[in-house]
């Protein structure tokens, strides 16, 4: 198997647990176009969100949420879009994107073709990872 999700960390590592890491996309063009863009990626090589027991569902989903509410409280986007697609990568991860009205393709989705040059706010991607790791570690020793 050649998946690059189960062989490399797929971005700077914010938090690790047993079950999942989450990670900043820090290369690339996604990551100059949405600089507050995330994912959760599910350690074991499963395909599908349903392919997970009850318990890791919940779980995975848990942490979704407060991937996006650390981004709703510290950044105030316009809009978190949510995505699990891995039609090229079939290896679970959940996208957790900021979105500003600023941003190069809103209201567009992320994968469509810019509209404008971005004018992004200044934002502290630092705190953002920190509250990240925190609800991560919290949320793993339950």
């Amino acid at each position: 198997m050649n998946c690059p999700l189960c062989s490399t960390d797929g971005g700077l590592v914010v938090a690790r647990t047993s079950k999942f890491r989450i990670v900043r996309v820090v290369e690339g063009d996604e990551a100059q176009r949405f600089p507050a863009f995330y994912r959760l990626i599910w350690a074991e090589h499963v395909a599908e969100f349903s392919d997970l027991p009850d318990t890791d569902r919940h779980a995975c989903m848990d942490a979704v949420t407060g991937i996006e509410r650390a981004l709703r409280s510290l950044l105030a986007p316009t809009k978190v879009n949510l995505a699990s697609l891995g039609n090229v990568v079939p290896h679970l991860h959940w996208h957790v994107i900021a979105r500003f009205e600023g941003d190069s393709h809103f209201p567009a989705p992320v994968w469509a073709e810019p509209r404008r040059v971005a004018q992004l706010p200044d934002l502290d991607l630092g705190a953002v990872d920190a509250a990240i790791a925190q609800g991560a570690s919290t949320s793993a020793t339950r």
